[in-house]
């Protein structure tokens, strides 16, 4: 027989040899072979309750995540010929590597932050690592941020340390680590395991079943809409579980019978848009983590990395629902904090916008404003230790988007031979690039409105309300307020409709004593093609309603309409008492649209609002806010503007 034992050094079984007892072998010579085995066996038992009386780590992860945690040790050599044989060596290394920890964990975990830590046998960069752990989880929030800073930019930190630190760290450090520039992934945790799931339910049935959960009176038009077109017919028996099929309006549009012919991706996206509707309520985002829709979207994210649109309604989903600190700890538990971060390292622009937004609202340490959704900071997206001096804000127009809208002017590769050198520097988005590059020291903002209807087979009952410019205004209003902007210099850069609404918005906040602000503090306004009188776009509604406008707006962009030439006239009325610096572009290009029409969508007369500077230049109405290049005319008189009216007010 033999004493099998396993080391708890290297995970392998030692074999310590005992002789077998023979049938002629005297009891006496038994009883020595098992005195040897009791001994052997007293001496380990001894060492484990040892070593289990001495380690009594109490870490954040074992209470919150119940994760097994790890002592790494250096490499050591399982040739039983080298020193004194592999047990002797792993009981020397295992007890030197707990001492070495016991002693680190003593002086810095329980000592003051300006102790030596030079009385015990462990090395430096061993120190240095828990030390910064320890700073932070400080009181002092100075002291904590300067850690998560040194954690962040030290990278001489070793893979064990990585992985040690990644089970150590809170909540609070895990995120500003998440939004510290070039971090290195080991730092996170992996998302933890998914639960089990029964076989009978697909994804698409899961977040079918997620939405008959959430509250079902009091919606909103545009949601219940939306979530109606995400059920379908055929999901009555699932429904019928959860207490009868939820489907405004009957059973359904007709449209949903058509989801049981398309692909399972298809049909996941559709609810998911419906979840993005959902998490903009407060109160259904309660729901949507009671009913375990944190874990069903990682699962859904981790499936489907091939689809760039599923993940960002996802991360769309998360950053409404981090909009409440109450949900912050469910998030972070679910595995995101990981995933954001990853996510922020993407070279697309919107990817990485959607992380930054959710990673912003979930850092309650530096950032004190909320990012509701659709407003995205495009610079800083990282911590940052420079003072923001102003913000500027970009508003798109019809059919545009916040990133989209601001690209630099698309290459033309039939056209320039040398495109494919030029293409490397090619911007996604100029503000987030060249502008941020140029001015660090503002905030810039990009904001996007109702560009979620596009992706809609149907329209949405309410649209048609959703599109006046009063509408949107008081919505944008609010999100803006949210979001700190007011609380600094402020300068507005918008393209066609975007510069309608930038009026109306600044209209309505001047009549609003806890708005003013916004009013108060703008220092400047750019217009591109900004269609102040009208457009001529009204004329020829038929041919152009898909393309540009739809009808709702058309009938606003007309040039008899009523409400333009009010809007206009307010506008005009304190713009001048405030003496607003502006600056406008006006398109000289026609427009292609269709196969047939060329137009100028929004004429030079209609373009010059009656004060500032307006400046022909030759190009269209999409490309008029697209620059070729860092060294156009566009960017470079609208850099020199941003500058010059932020320079009057901070007196640089």
């Amino acid at each position: 027989m033999s004493l099998a034992t396993y080391c708890v050094f290297c995970c392998r079984k030692l074999i310590i040899p005992c002789p077998t007892p023979k049938s002629d072998r005297s009891w006496k010579d038994i009883s020595k072979c098992n005195s040897v085995n009791i001994k052997g066996f007293v001496f380990i038992t001894y060492q484990v309750w040892t070593l289990k009386k001495l380690l009594s780590f109490d870490t954040q992860v074992a209470q919150q995540e119940k994760l097994k945690s790890y002592i790494y040790l250096n490499t050591l050599s399982l040739d039983p010929s080298e020193n004194q044989g592999i047990t002797y060596q792993a009981r020397k290394e295992l007890h030197k590597a707990v001492r070495k920890i016991l002693e680190a964990k003593a002086k810095i975990f329980q000592g003051h932050f300006d102790e030596h830590l030079i009385v015990f046998d462990a090395e430096e960069h061993e120190c240095a690592l828990w030390l910064l752990l320890k700073r932070s989880q400080s009181d002092n929030r100075v002291v904590r941020l300067q850690a998560v800073q040194d954690l962040a930019t030290n990278i001489q930190w070793r893979d064990y340390q990585y992985r040690s630190a990644a089970q150590t760290i809170d909540q609070r450090t895990a995120i500003g680590l998440a939004r510290s520039r070039d971090i290195d992934l080991r730092f996170f945790l992996p998302p933890p395991p998914l639960p089990i799931v029964d076989d009978d339910y697909s994804l698409e049935d899961e977040l079918r079943l997620l939405l008959v959960s959430l509250p079902q009176t009091d919606l909103d038009q545009c949601v219940q809409h939306f979530t109606s077109l995400a059920l379908r017919e055929s999901s009555q028996t699932l429904a019928a579980k959860r207490g009868g099929l939820w489907c405004f309006g009957g059973n359904g549009l007709p449209y949903c019978e058509s989801l049981s012919k398309v692909p399972a991706e298809t049909v996941e996206l559709f609810c998911l848009q419906a979840l993005v509707q959902h998490s903009k309520v407060p109160t259904h985002c309660d729901q949507i983590e009671a009913n375990g829709g944190l874990q069903l979207l990682q699962r859904i994210y981790q499936l489907r990395k091939d689809s760039a649109k599923i993940q960002r309604n996802i991360i769309r989903i998360l950053g409404n629902m981090a909009l409440d600190e109450q949900l912050h700890s469910s998030i972070v538990r679910a595995g995101w904090v990981s995933v954001l971060a990853e996510v922020m390292k993407s070279p697309h622009v919107i990817q990485s916008s959607h992380a930054a937004r959710t990673l912003a609202n979930l850092d309650r340490e530096t950032v004190q404003e909320k990012y509701p959704d659709g407003v995205y900071v495009l610079h800083p997206q990282y911590r940052t230790s420079q003072p923001i001096q102003a913000d500027v804000l970009f508003v798109h127009g019809l059919l545009g988007a916040a990133f989209k809208t601001w690209r630099q002017q698309d290459i033309n590769q039939q056209i320039d031979e040398k495109a494919t050198d030029t293409e490397e520097d090619y911007s996604e988005c100029w503000p987030k690039t060249w502008l941020a590059s140029d001015c660090p020291g503002l905030r810039i903002i990009s904001v996007e409105y109702d560009t979620h209807l596009s992706d809609w087979k149907a329209k949405c009952p309410a649209e048609n309300f959703r599109k006046s410019i009063a509408y949107r205004s008081n919505e944008l209003l609010n999100k803006l307020k949210a979001a700190g902007v007011g609380d600094r210099p402020l300068v507005w850069v918008s393209h066609s409709m975007g510069g309608l609404l930038v009026k109306k918005i600044l209209v309505d906040a001047s009549q609003d004593p806890e708005m003013d602000s916004i009013v108060n503090n703008t220092q400047g306004i750019v217009f591109y093609s900004v269609p102040h009188h009208g457009s001529r776009l009204a004329e020829y509604s038929v041919n152009a309603r898909f393309l540009l406008f739809p009808s709702a707006e058309v009938k606003e962009l007309s040039k008899d309409s009523p409400a333009l030439k009010a809007l206009n006239d307010n506008f005009l009325s304190f713009a001048k008492d405030k003496n607003f610096p502006v600056l406008s572009f006006a398109e000289t290009v026609p427009t292609r649209i269709g196969r047939m029409l060329n137009l100028h969508v929004v004429p030079v007369e209609s373009a010059d609002l009656g004060i500032g500077e307006l400046i022909p230049v030759d190009v269209n109405h999409l490309n008029i806010c697209k620059p070729k290049n860092k060294d156009s005319f566009l960017y470079l008189r609208t850099l020199k503007f941003i500058q010059d009216a932020l320079a009057r007010e901070l007196g640089s």
